[in-house]
């Protein structure tokens, strides 16, 4: 699709998205590191250094570090799925898939108190066997599995649909099998918007706050998440710790901003076909 010239509407549009962006993204950036670094930089990674904070550190990569292989696997089998097969309920399934998109993240924390919490469907049981999913590292998976479910499979879903199935049909002709057909066909082809998926996955569930706060309790140094720790530093007027921590987290987002650009340029055209619908 070629681009249109519209004199004087463009130059307008375009200061109008950058003012946009400068107020909404860049200046509230910029205040995060300001404020971090308000106090010289002793004071900056003195409270990075913190035990609270370093398992708060610890413990976001650990919950990403477990929800976005999940997620991965959840991907692929789901795209595969929607992609190379018909079958009734097809539909649903997409937008069950959708569906954390439209749904708040707070939801999403909350459907596991209600079904693993002390007064939830399956809490009684737990606590007779002595299993702690809610206020425990588990829990914080299983919300932020959720809230990250989509990004893989819809990276996949459109990019699959587009590449049809020609070339795994042509592989099993030859007599390789469906595992070898995986590896050798379809995974080559999907890999880099898998790996597009999996860096917006990630980034999501390093930032989750919403459904965390709802199932970890947010107790100081064990089941604080780093964005939970910014709430924790913040509300105990610790402001430059809130604001070293804050910087983490956006320092973070300009990396994966960072690698994302470059995917998107070094692959464009697979990438922007996994977009296309």
């Amino acid at each position: 699709m070629g681009s249109i010239r519209l004199p004087g509407i463009a130059p307008l549009f375009l200061a109008l998205t950058l003012a946009i962006l400068g107020v909404l993204i860049v200046f509230p950036l910029g205040v995060v590191f300001q404020q971090a670094l308000s106090k010289g930089l002793g004071p900056y990674l003195e409270p990075l250094t913190q035990p609270d904070a370093l398992h708060a550190i610890q413990l976001t990569l650990t919950v990403a570090a477990i929800s976005v292989p999940l997620n991965a696997v959840f991907g692929v089998a789901a795209a595969w799925a929607v992609a190379r097969f018909e079958f009734k309920g097809k539909s649903l399934l997409v937008t069950f898939i959708d569906l954390p998109f439209s749904m708040s993240p707070v939801v999403s924390g909350l459907v596991w108190v209600l079904l693993f919490g002390a007064q939830g469907w399956f809490g009684p049981w737990l606590q007779e066997h002595n299993i702690k999913i809610i206020f425990a590292t588990t829990g914080l998976v299983l919300a932020t599995v959720l809230v990250t479910l989509p990004f893989v499979a819809r990276e996949l879903i459109p990019l699959m649909q587009d590449q049809g199935a020609d070339e795994e049909a042509a592989a099993l002709t030859l007599g390789a099998g469906g595992f070898t057909t995986f590896w050798r066909v379809t995974l080559p082809n999907i890999k880099w918007a898998l790996l597009y998926g999996v860096l917006l996955c990630n980034a999501r569930a390093m930032g989750e706050f919403g459904a965390v706060s709802v199932v970890s309790g947010s107790v100081r140094g064990l089941t604080t998440t780093l964005p939970l720790h910014v709430e924790v530093l913040y509300n105990d007027y610790e402001f430059v710790g809130a604001f070293a921590a804050a910087s983490i987290l956006a320092s973070l987002g300009l990396v994966t901003l960072v690698i994302k650009t470059l995917l998107e340029w070094r692959h464009s055209g697979e990438l922007s076909a996994g977009r296309r619908h």
